[in-house]
């Protein structure tokens, strides 16, 4: 009973806590494995963003679980017809906002691990284990779903061997209160990982994993311990964080999502003047271009505070490429409003784009506002957003041809012979060809082709290894 297959759904703070958890079980001999029908113990790390989310998670978690017929008796699950007993356990966010109440739709289940548990996932897989053995008590589903103190602290390993880019958690919660999202509810309130802790971790991974960019995770990511480090000579924690990072040898990039507009201060902006190993790509959610809309989201910002901030990081760094996240149909959008959030894609020029259309989310704030904007019109707001998106996104990519480009390569492409990508400081796809000995290192291609989506070249120097 110790191979497990975890199953991620979500953002890439779940990928980063599934990653965790697999390396704490891997150091108490469990073996991960990459297919559900080799694994005696089944984890599905969940998502509660959107309704769609949780309800892939519960079928998915329905298939693997015993089923009961009307007379009864038990039959094996849908997913392993031939029967077998596996341990199949929920964590994350889904656990942690629908709690006890999924064991009333999934009495079979035996783990119910919220997002302050991780770290106990391994005694508690124990627990289970021995109970199938006949060594422990009667079984029964164990649930962790409470608050713990440190437990930001607990996201910190990683698996063995190489990761040219690596996720690093370095804060949990959210103070924010936007009336759309739970994730309040699911992560609880901010609390940040000491900086000295974060440093070590990447020095770590530049040295042992071979590590050459960061990506720094957090629900509101340039928030960063806010409420528990001070502000020194006008830095925010979150920029000496970025201070100390740079300056470790053999880390090129640092990269972070997702932030806010409410946490862009003078200090961040300025960061991108003096500190290189910044990479040239925000992502930075919008939501909405309608000012009304923003405030009925709860959003502490307006389309000009906003738009104030795109201007000054692009004159830090004229480069900059930007991404946002953008919600169609939130209750109460009129055409109006949703004219000026077309408006804000022409005047932003972004160069990549999250359309969500709304969902009801329960216990968030804007459920009692209902969903009245039918779901065809939120279809015709999304295709039109994602035209517009297309023609700037092409047409940056277009500039781009005859440029030689940075890229930091990350491996083979999944077409064409002799083919491998990377990506740029903008986080632009570059396809070129190459060799195996060019994995990890910072090459220079000049670029030839685009798509929307990705830009070919020709490699014409190898910067460093």
């Amino acid at each position: 009973m110790n191979r497990v297959y975890i199953k991620t759904y979500g953002c890439q703070m779940n990928e980063r806590d599934s990653e965790a958890v697999a390396e704490m079980l891997r150091s108490r001999g469990y073996t991960i494995v990459d297919d559900e029908f080799d694994a005696d113990i089944i984890l599905i790390n969940t998502c509660s963003v959107r309704e769609q989310a949780e309800q892939k998670a519960i079928g998915k978690t329905m298939r693997l679980l015993p089923r009961r017929s009307r007379d009864g008796s038990i039959l094996p699950p849908a997913a392993f017809p031939q029967g077998g007993r596996r341990i199949v356990g929920i964590m994350g966010c889904m656990a942690q906002n629908r709690g006890r109440d999924l064991l009333d739709r999934l009495p079979d289940l035996d783990l119910l691990v919220g997002t302050q548990k991780f770290h106990r996932v391994p005694e508690m897989l124990e627990q289970l284990v021995a109970t199938q053995r006949g060594l422990g008590p009667e079984p029964h589903t164990l649930v962790a779903l409470d608050e713990e103190a440190g437990s930001q602290n607990a996201i910190k390993d990683h698996v063995p061997g190489r990761k040219i880019s690596a996720f690093v958690s370095i804060m949990q919660g959210c103070d924010m209160r936007c009336s759309y999202c739970i994730v309040p509810k699911t992560r609880g309130r901010e609390r940040a990982r000491p900086i000295d802790d974060i440093v070590g971790e990447v020095e770590d991974l530049v040295k042992n994993h071979g590590t050459r960019e960061v990506m720094l995770l957090g629900q509101i990511v340039n928030r960063y311990g806010l409420r528990e480090f001070p502000t020194v000579d006008g830095k925010t924690p979150f920029v000496q964080l970025l201070e100390r990072l740079s300056a470790i040898e053999g880390l090129w990039r640092i990269r972070f999502t997702s932030p806010h507009p409410s946490g862009f201060r003078e200090d961040l902006v300025n960061a991108y003047r003096y500190l290189p190993k910044l990479c040239s790509y925000i992502h930075f959610p919008a939501q909405s271009g309608s000012n009304m809309i923003l405030k009925a989201m709860r959003r502490p910002y307006t389309r000009e505070r906003y738009m104030q901030l795109i201007n000054d990081l692009r004159a830090a760094r004229p480069d900059m490429f930007f991404s946002t996240d953008v919600i169609v149909g939130f209750p109460g959008e009129t055409e109006e409003d949703f004219e000026l959030t077309k408006s804000l894609f022409h005047e932003a020029r972004f160069d990549m784009a999250y359309i969500f259309r709304y969902s009801v989310r329960k216990g968030a704030p804007a459920e009692i506002l209902g969903d009245p904007v039918p779901e065809a019109e939120k279809d015709r707001r999304d295709k039109e957003l994602l035209a517009i998106l297309e023609g700037y996104s092409i047409a940056r990519n277009r500039a781009l041809i005859g440029s030689v480009q940075e890229v930091l390569v990350e491996g083979r492409a999944k077409r064409g012979e002799r083919m491998y990508q990377g990506r740029n400081n903008g986080d632009r796809r570059v396809i070129f060809e190459g060799d195996d000995s060019l994995i990890g290192a910072l090459v220079k291609v000049k670029i030839e082709s685009v798509t929307v989506t990705a830009l070919t070249g020709t490699l014409t120097e190898t910067i460093k290894r």
